[in-house]
């Protein structure tokens, strides 16, 4: 995995001493820098068809999934993007799953489950579980999904470090080599389909 830094860094994301929840994360004076980095989420209940055979499991859960804040440069010259850790956690524990894909893939997951659907929403572009399907799906974060986080000036590099070597079902890019990548991409693309064959949200 390369340098002593690097390996120190995804240490802390694999065998994290600290894990947070939603409501640690979401107040004010949040633990979660504003920096770049990469963040690494544990479960300790795994969402329904999920298949974890060889994920890590610590104290803190399963874990399914890691992210950076920001992405990389783009290539072609236009400026990177400013999401920080705390913006970037602070969102997917808050947000909607049409600006976070893990709470995509975990809504679709879930839907049975939670009586969540995802719908067209505002002009009809926007795909994400309502409001109210939305509100369950932080209830469910809440009660089953902590995140650990390492500052990283090029996060990028260790994000596809980690995809290589970890067993993370719900990332999709740069894990096409995982077992369960079909069978997720299949499940976005069908609830997608399905919200874009019903009528807008109101």
């Amino acid at each position: 995995m390369g340098s002593g830094l690097h390996v120190e860094r995804a240490e802390g994301l694999l065998d994290p001493a600290r894990t947070y929840s939603r409501d640690e994360v979401l107040v004010r004076d949040s633990p979660i820098p504003k920096r770049a980095g990469v963040y690494a989420w544990y479960f300790d209940e795994v969402p329904p068809g999920v298949l974890t055979d060889g994920c890590r499991v610590t104290g803190a859960g399963t874990l399914l999934y890691v992210g950076i804040a920001p992405k990389a440069p783009p290539a072609n010259g236009k400026p990177a993007s400013r999401q920080s850790l705390r913006t970037r956690v602070r969102y997917h524990y808050s947000g909607n799953a049409e600006g976070s894909t893990l709470r995509l893939t975990l809504g679709c997951h879930l839907a049975e489950q939670l009586g969540i659907r995802l719908r067209r929403v505002g002009s009809g572009t926007r795909l994400t579980f309502t409001p109210a399907g939305e509100a369950k799906l932080n209830e469910w974060m809440g009660a089953h999904a902590r995140v650990a986080f390492v500052a990283d000036d090029e996060p990028w590099k260790l994000e596809h470090s980690l995809i290589t070597d970890e067993v993370l079902p719900l990332n999709l890019e740069h894990n096409a080599h995982n077992p369960y990548y079909p069978t997720l991409k299949a499940l976005r693309a069908q609830h997608k389909a399905a919200a874009r064959g019903l009528p807008i949200a109101s």
